[in-house]
């Protein structure tokens, strides 16, 4: 093997007596190597091989040019599809009034309703596979919105497509968080999550091309053949592509497997498991920081659920027609995408989580204000300028993702935590399709005065998950450094200690080398 790996001897696994193959424990912790991660098998307990930092530098780059990609586009087709009815109600689509508020809910019902079953299918299936399927299926579903005329036709197509769109966020998550570090997370998950911004022009530029067709088939409805055909395509490079797990990435040799998972060891979050353990389920239902970004994400897809099917009228609102709102609407997607980089790269770079949202929030706070103070005043630029600074809150939605990457361990209570996230996501949509009503048409003024509110609030809650973990973190470093003291273990023992826990699907709780990002 090259000079970039170099064995080591299995004798220097040994610690306080125990070699490699024993089940330990650490603070009153027991550890069961039966229940570990599938990368155990391939790794080991301990570290076996080290890789130079080139090698790891070659390694990332070639994940960069893979993974990410693939998620985008991923994310890329379900904001589009998912979004598709924002573009629809003003192209000639037959459901208005209220009936269009249920059918904008119906893909979050959809969504909440099928999110806990999604994904504990998922744990026992191939990931990158059950993706794909999933993408594919909601791409002929998608097409299928193109044929009927009444609201309980389009009702339907909009809960199953939400159905199958359920599986996606908490999937990629979870491989973004199997291949790459803490410190790696933020900014990979901001580059597929950018992809909301993205969509933003992408679907403004098309739908306005769209617009001026003259054809016997109404606009809306080649806007859902074309949709729905990109998504049937990209879910079929998922199919071919997206790798399951670093175990299983046939695209990597078998030293550069080992050399994925070496690089997140330390990490402590471990990587895939198809136990389905009770035990991880209660502990993620009774921490309070799940509840919290549970209410996190509450408060900030509230608002996501009335811009994201109301913005374009809101714009319409201010006295453009139709094809200029669709021009009008794209440098809101600019705006929201700069700012989930700018989140992302500084998540990051300076290990935080938190701070990051409250960036995001602010100006959206800011913009919602000038809505409601600007109404009556005239100025379109002005009220413009506020509906692009509206969008830059759907960052939040990206770093708490990554907040989620980096703060929780043992493979179900991921799933759970991914799991009640979105379901908060869902609610929080169903939620904000409705604070913008009929009634309130064209200024929507309760809606502009719920955001601003709902996301004051959010940054509240920011500061105190933040606090939590940092005091969690203390709490953890003062039982660890009584735990060296009382076993007279030096600092290379430590390290071989908690390289022994990496994937022993442990949670972050239980775990006494996890160490949580603020």
């Amino acid at each position: 093997m090259s000079e970039e790996i170099e064995k080591k001897s299995v004798a220097d696994a040994r610690v306080d007596g125990k070699d490699d193959t024993d089940s330990g424990s650490f603070g009153g912790t027991t550890v069961d190597d039966r229940a570990a991660d599938e990368a155990l098998r391939l790794v080991g307990k301990v570290r076996t091989a080290q890789f130079s930092d080139e090698y790891n530098r070659r390694l990332r780059r070639k994940l960069d040019w893979w993974i990410p990609p693939l998620c985008a586009a991923v994310y890329f087709t379900q904001f589009l599809d998912k979004t598709s009815l924002n573009y629809a109600s003003i192209m000639g689509f037959p459901i208005t009034g209220q009936q269009y508020n249920l059918v904008s809910a119906a893909f979050y019902y959809g969504f909440l309703a099928f999110e806990f079953p999604t994904v504990y299918i998922s744990q026992k299936l191939r990931l990158g596979k059950y993706l794909g399927t999933n993408v594919v299926l909601w791409g002929g579903i998608l097409m299928l919105h193109a044929v009927p005329s009444s609201f309980g036709a389009f009702f339907a197509l909009r809960f199953l497509l939400g159905m199958m769109e359920s599986c996606v966020a908490p999937i990629l998550i979870l491989i973004i968080s199997m291949f790459y570090k803490k410190d790696e997370q933020a900014s990979r998950i901001s580059w597929f999550y950018v992809m909301n911004g993205f969509t933003s022009i992408f679907g403004g530029f098309v739908a306005y091309g769209i617009s001026f067709s003259t054809g016997s088939l109404a606009s809306y409805k080649i806007i859902y053949l074309l949709l729905g055909a990109l998504a049937i395509l990209v879910g079929v490079c998922v199919l071919i592509w997206m790798p399951d797990s670093p175990v299983h990435a046939q695209r990597l040799t078998q030293e550069e497997r080992i050399a994925a998972l070496e690089r997140v060891r330390d990490d402590q979050g471990g990587t895939e498991n198809k136990v389905l353990k009770r035990s991880q389920v209660y502990e993620a239902v009774t921490d309070i920081r799940t509840w919290l970004i549970v209410l996190s994400t509450l408060l900030s897809s509230i608002p996501n659920g009335g811009l994201s099917n109301f913005s374009n009228l809101i714009i319409k609102g201010f006295g453009y027609t139709s094809k200029q709102t669709l021009i009008l609407s794209t440098p809101g997607g600019a705006v929201a995408a700069v700012m989930t980089l700018f989140c992302g790269w500084y998540s990051d770079k300076k290990n935080e989580r938190m701070i990051p949202i409250v960036f995001s929030l602010v100006p959206t706070i800011v913009g919602a204000a000038l809505l409601i103070g600007l109404n009556n005043s005239g100025s379109r630029g002005a009220l413009l300028f506020a509906t692009y600074l509206v969008q830059t809150f759907g960052s939040a939605l990206s770093i708490i993702y990554a907040y989620n990457a980096s703060n929780t361990s043992g493979h179900t209570k991921k799933l759970t935590v991914n799991a009640m996230t979105l379901v908060a996501f869902s609610v929080g949509n169903i939620i904000g399709t409705e604070i913008f009503l009929p009634a309130d048409a064209p200024a929507y003024i309760p809606g502009k005065v719920a955001i601003l509110v709902l996301l004051s609030v959010q940054l509240g809650i920011c500061f105190i998950l933040r606090y939590i973990n940092l005091w969690m973190n203390k709490k953890k470093m003062r039982a660890l450094e009584e735990e060296k003291a009382r076993r007279g273990w030096s600092e290379a023992d430590v390290q071989r200690e908690r390289e022994r826990h990496a994937f022993l699907d442990l949670t972050d709780k239980l775990n006494p080398y996890f160490v949580y990002t603020a």
